[in-house]
């Protein structure tokens, strides 16, 4: 049913068509100055052909340009959600989710995913990294995007998910043997050449950057959630692989020593970490690895536990690491390790992410800091530093607005209300509304 409201909202509510050629004023009480952390006032940003022109007073406004004055508001830069899954979303019973996705097609599952990428927009995310698809699924979804085909934001995506097999990327490991043509998901293979080979095929069918699951998983239904199940071996070949073809990792890492061992191999990120140890910490300190808490999915999955949704399977893994991962990542933000912004939207309804910011405050991080995780902590993670992740004279015009000031109430980022992204408005809430004998 959820899936059915949103594809109609998709339908009837259709891409604000401001024309990216024309230029652009947007005006707020303030901007946030992502690379310095504070606001600057009034805020003013100048769009023309799809980027940034100029920012601040000073700025020269262009004749003839449209302005778009937002009032007492914030302007900031788009933000990024290093870990989605556009995808899929649970629905209200587990075992009827494992029947929808065996029945439905690959068609059908791509347009159950256009809401899916729309929501996520409109709640100002102008740029994801989708870590895992079936079937390429993301692919497509990212392209047609990109040819302006759907709205949605930027997406980097890692088709397949690699990992072993039985481990938490197997999307065959809970079904009885010879049930299934394909007995194990398009990701698995065992032993580092065979991984390597898997690290290609990706690249070849149109994957960004390179999803490994390095331990087990809360939501599989088999292995524990904080088991290696990747040799160093693999995961060097892996990551080897990966970078030789200048694709970034991302780490799906739930325990210490499976993290560790992605961490000496080089992954760019490590996602989850709920039981990281002291020494993980450390060397990802000293390696500069990212490290993606993702701390709206176990939000979310207290919300299915505390309904009764999740399957029996599950409810230890579940509770195991909800109880580490808190802990964790309060040291995490207290060693200063490089935190990035992600949220495993699909886990929970897509177009929450912004709840994350809320959560990395209450962690212990300065709502300025939460707020550089979206935007030029995750640039740099994503390798779009040059062209997104601050609002700079130059770079791609991705600009959002929220009500009032987000460093004094973080939870602003959760009411989003102006959506541009590359010069045109999808969103603005506070457009002049034609009398209805004008219209």
């Amino acid at each position: 049913m959820r899936s059915v409201l949103l594809l109609l909202c998709f339908l009837a509510l259709p891409v604000s068509a401001a024309e990216p050629s024309k230029p652009v004023v947007l005006k707020a009480a303030r901007l946030f100055d992502a690379k310095a952390g504070k606001l600057i006032a009034p805020g003013l940003v100048v769009v023309v052909e799809g980027k940034i022109a100029a920012v601040g007073a000073r700025a020269t406004v262009p004749a003839g340009a449209e302005v778009i004055d937002l009032g007492d508001a914030t302007l900031l830069p788009g933000f990024m959600d290093a870990h989605t899954h556009l995808t899929g979303e649970p629905g209200e019973d587990w075992r009827q989710d494992i029947i929808d996705d065996m029945q439905r097609t690959t068609a059908e599952r791509t347009l159950d995913a256009l809401p899916y990428a729309r929501v996520t927009l409109m709640a100002g995310f102008t740029t994801v990294r989708n870590l895992g698809a079936d079937e390429f699924i993301d692919v497509g979804l990212r392209n047609g995007i990109r040819r302006g085909k759907a709205p949605g934001p930027r997406i980097l995506a890692a088709t397949s998910g690699l990992g072993t097999t039985g481990g938490h990327c197997d999307g065959g490991n809970s079904w009885r043997k010879g049930l299934l043509a394909q007995q194990s998901g398009e990701g698995v293979a065992d032993g580092p050449e065979a991984l390597r080979a898997k690290v290609r095929d990706n690249i070849k069918y149109g994957a960004d950057v390179i999803k490994v699951c390095a331990t087990g998983g809360v939501l599989s239904l088999n292995a524990d959630v904080d088991s290696p199940q990747l040799t160093q071996a693999e995961l060097d070949a892996i990551v080897d692989e990966a970078h030789s073809r200048k694709r970034k990792v991302a780490a799906h890492a739930h325990g210490a020593e499976g993290a560790k061992r992605a961490i000496r191999a080089g992954v760019d990120s490590v996602e989850h970490g709920s039981f990281l140890d002291d020494e993980a910490l450390e060397l990802m300190k000293r390696k500069g690895t990212f490290y993606v808490p993702t701390a709206m999915a176990l939000r979310g999955v207290r919300e299915r536990f505390e309904k009764g949704l999740l399957a029996p399977a599950q409810v230890p893994k579940f509770k195991a690491a909800e109880a580490a991962a808190k802990q964790t990542l309060l040291k995490a933000v207290a060693s200063g390790v490089r935190v990035a912004f992600g949220t495993d939207a699909g886990v929970f309804p897509h177009g929450r992410n912004a709840g994350e910011f809320a959560l990395l405050v209450e962690a212990g991080m300065t709502p300025a800091n939460a707020l550089r995780t979206a935007t030029t902590i995750n640039a740099e993670l994503l390798g779009v530093s040059d062209r997104l992740g601050s609002l700079e004279m130059g770079k791609l015009a991705d600009v959002i607005a929220v009500p009032g000031d987000p460093l004094q109430d973080i939870r602003r980022t959760e009411q989003v209300f102006f959506v541009m992204k590359e010069g045109v408005v999808y969103r603005n809430d506070r457009a002049p509304v034609a009398p209805e004998g004008a219209r």
